[in-house]
Formats: C-alpha cells, sequence, structure tokens
C-alpha cells in the first residue's frame, strides 16, 4: 500500500506516520510532498524515525509523490504559521474572534487554502485515480466542499472533534463509546449530538439533571450548564465561538496573543531543537507535542492554567481518526465514524450537495450518511442554514479570485457584524 501525504513537511506527520505503520495496514511505501522543502527536510528524517518497515521517501514534485497511492492526505497550511497569527491578530483589532477555522481568519485561510488544493486534487484524480483523498486541511468543510464540487477526485473530510465529545459523553454516561450510537449533525466546527443510544436505549436525559457533569464534558469552560440543560443539545467546542463571541475576544484580548501566536512561537523552537541536533529529535517532538496540547484553548476560554486532558482522549486525534477511516476503507469494514461527506438530503434544509459533518458507514466505497437527520432543532437551525452559506459563497470566491464576491462571502459569516466591516477585513486580511 503506498500513501501520499501533501504537505509533509507538517508537525503532525510523524504522529500521522507512526499511527499508519504501526497498525495492520499493508503500509509498505510514504512519499512526502510539501512546498517548504527546509520545513520538510527537518521533519521527514524525523517521521523516518516512525516509518518501521515501510519505505518513506521525500518527493521532489507532487505528480511523483502521489502517483499510484492508495490513499493521499492533505495536510497544508498556505502562507504558514505566520499568516494564520497575522490574520488572526487582524481579526482582534476589529473587535472580531481570531481563530484560524471561524470567523474572518478561517475566511482568509480558505481563501488562501482551496485553490493549492484544488489544484492537487486534479493531480490525484489524474495520477491516482482510485485514490482516496483523505483531507485533514483547515477550514476542512470548506476545503472538502471545493474539491468535491470542482474535481472528479474521491474525498472524505476528518476532524477529530466528533469523537472527543463522544468519548467524553460516554465516560460521563458510563457505557463504552465503541457500543454506542451518537445522533450527530452540522457542520465541521459546528455540530452537535442530539441523542446518544446504547443497546437501543437513548441516555442523554440522565445528563439534563446533572449540571456538574455537563460543565466537565468539554475540557475548557465553555458552556453553562443551566444554558446546555435549556438546549437539550450537546455542542462541539468550536460552537463557543458563536455562542460567546464577545468573550472569546476579551480573552484573546486579554491575553495579549492569540492560539496562532503561540503555536508559531512553539514550532519555531521546535526547528531550532531540531536543527541544533544536540537532543534525541523524538524526544524534541513529545516535549513539543506535549506543550501544544497543553495550551488548547487556554487563551479563547480565559482559563487560568494548561488545560489537561482526559485519559480516555487518548483515543481520539487526527491520527487516530485517520487510521480509523482508511482501515475501514481498506478493509471495508463498515465502521461509523463522523466525517464530512456530501449531504444527499440527510440534513433537512441544506442542499444536497451541502457539504456537511455527520456519521457515516465507512467502507470500501468510500463514506455515507449512517442515519438522516432529518430537521435541524429550531435553536441552532439557522446559524447552520447561515454559516453553510457563507461555506458556499467562500468556495466561489476562492475559486475566481473576485473581491466582490469575497466581501460578499465574509459579510454573511454570522461573527462579522456588517457588510462595513466585511470590506475592510478583506481589504486587511487579503491583500492584493
Amino acid at each position: 500500500m503506498k500513501l501520499a501525504i501533501i504537505g509533509g513537511g507538517g508537525v503532525r506527520v510523524p504522529l500521522l506516520v507512526n499511527g499508519l505503520v504501526q497498525s495492520d495496514l499493508p503500509v509498505d511505501h510514504i512519499a512526502l510532498y510539501d512546498t517548504d522543502r527546509e520545513r520538510l527536510a527537518a521533519i521527514a528524517p524525523l517521521a523516518s524515525r516512525f516509518a518501521g518497515r515501510a519505505r518513506l521517501r521525500v518527493e521532489s514534485s507532487v505528480e511523483a509523490a502521489v502517483e499510484s497511492a492508495d490513499f493521499v492526505f492533505t495536510s497544508i497550511r498556505a502562507g504558514g504559521i505566520e499568516r494564520r497569527a497575522r490574520d488572526e491578530q487582524i481579526s482582534l483589532a476589529h473587535g472580531v474572534v481570531g481563530q484560524e477555522t471561524v470567523g474572518p481568519a478561517g475566511f482568509a485561510m480558505a481563501m488562501r487554502t482551496v485553490p493549492p488544493v484544488i489544484e492537487y486534487a486534479r493531480v490525484i484524480a489524474h495520477r491516482a485515480p482510485a485514490a482516496w483523498i483523505i483531507n485533514f486541511t483547515n477550514p476542512v468543510g470548506i476545503v472538502t466542499q471545493a474539491v468535491i464540487d470542482s474535481t472528479d477526485a474521491r474525498i472524505v473530510g476528518i476532524c477529530d472533534t466528533p469523537t472527543e465529545l463522544f468519548e467524553e459523553i460516554a465516560h460521563a454516561l458510563g457505557v463504552p463509546s465503541a457500543e454506542c450510537r451518537f445522533d450527530y449533525f452540522g457542520l465541521n466546527h459546528l455540530g452537535w449530538v442530539r441523542e446518544v443510544y446504547h443497546e437501543s436505549q437513548p441516555l442523554l436525559d440522565r445528563l439534563w439533571s446533572e449540571p456538574e457533569t455537563l460543565t466537565r464534558l468539554h475540557r475548557a469552560p465553555l458552556f453553562d450548564a443551566a444554558w446546555l440543560q435549556s438546549l437539550r443539545l450537546l455542542p462541539t467546542e468550536y460552537v463557543y465561538y458563536y455562542t460567546r463571541s464577545a468573550d472569546a475576544v476579551a480573552n484573546l484580548r486579554r491575553a495579549g496573543q492569540s492560539r496562532g501566536a503561540v503555536i508559531e512561537q512553539l514550532n519555531r523552537q521546535l526547528f531550532a531543537d531540531l536543527k541544533n541536533g544536540s537532543d534525541d529529535p523524538v524526544r524534541v517532538y513529545e516535549r513539543y507535542l506535549a506543550a501544544r496540547d497543553a495550551g488548547y484553548m487556554q487563551i479563547e476560554s480565559g482559563a487560568d492554567a494548561p488545560l489537561k486532558r482526559s485519559p480516555w482522549a487518548e483515543l481520539t486525534g487526527y491520527d487516530k481518526i485517520a487510521l480509523q477511516t482508511v482501515r475501514a476503507i481498506h478493509f471495508n469494514t463498515g465502521a461509523t465514524i463522523p466525517l464530512n461527506v456530501v449531504n444527499r438530503g440527510t440534513i433537512a434544509g441544506l442542499q444536497d450537495d451541502d457539504v456537511v459533518e455527520v456519521p457515516c458507514v465507512v467502507g470500501s466505497h468510500g463514506a455515507r450518511a449512517a442515519m438522516s437527520v432529518g430537521p435541524m432543532p429550531d435553536a441552532v437551525a439557522d446559524l447552520v442554514v447561515q454559516v453553510k452559506d457563507y461555506e458556499r459563497r467562500t468556495v466561489k470566491a476562492a475559486m475566481t479570485g473576485d473581491r466582490a464576491l469575497a466581501v460578499d462571502a465574509l459579510a454573511r459569516n454570522p461573527l462579522v457584524p456588517s457588510r462595513e466591516l466585511a470590506n475592510t477585513l478583506v481589504d486587511a486580511l487579503l491583500p492584493a
């Protein structure tokens, strides 16, 4: 089995390589490609330490990397972490949430990222037409939508956010997550669990009367228990940016830097340490991962100290979701995994060709929605419809490069309060 990773200089690549090679997949060839040759030169030797039996090769062209691949992982960051930090700071300076996948910063990232991913997908469709693209590239929903709209490539979008919530809920309920069915719906970074079934019995009624348990479901202090009890839905953590955007802005401004700026500093230290060579690269990398994980959602939520992951959170992560998805396709297991796929009537109120995030049955055919969501609850339906409209408009703007369409798209984002501000932000975020 040949795997290709576009964005092979990314900091998660060694983790991904380790997870795939240590599994029962017959991986014998891994090709890495990245436009940033300096980063790739630093990450490739580290990834080789985790490659085990597989032959890992650095390719100088995307064509060579994806030729005859069985699976291609797309994980790029157009403009690098520096542009993320800049986008987030610009957003905050205008009083809007600064976060790489939502609001203006997410919009700017999509505008930069969609065109190159489309070109990569076209190369993949030509050089490896049977390959499945496993898309990590953020914003996952928008990027996956763009590829499906514009190419013949086979693609699924993956994110570990839903499964992290699933594990927390199952633990709180005292049941194995593998034995549960999660009624989950939404878009990438905008989703909710509506019900959890174990042995065909609904279980969430048990949690609505336990406010202390509800407040512990999320790693950071994001949602008020009374609000969750009235909503009777359990949101993924990114819903925080929409429902408590003023708090997020205040916390970020108080900290004086965004998450992107913190990761920029961590990345700079990682590559300096790898170049220095005074310590074992694997230990350097493990320290980096621990430091990066500890600060997750701390600034945005206003937490006083780094946030610890639950022990059962080790069951989740991008590398593990990627492995589950590849195994399900390769071995035709029929596993149920939350993924970003075409709607096809799964969620009422959205278009059939909209990319949505729902539990999917995954096999050699790819991924198909495991259940019909039907109408969304009134409390969240309008928000989902608006965000999906924004995503569709952003895809069109990114593909055409039309400034007027870009302003139209950003003005539709629920975190941008006016068209005037959208116009200002487009100038600031997308300089000619």
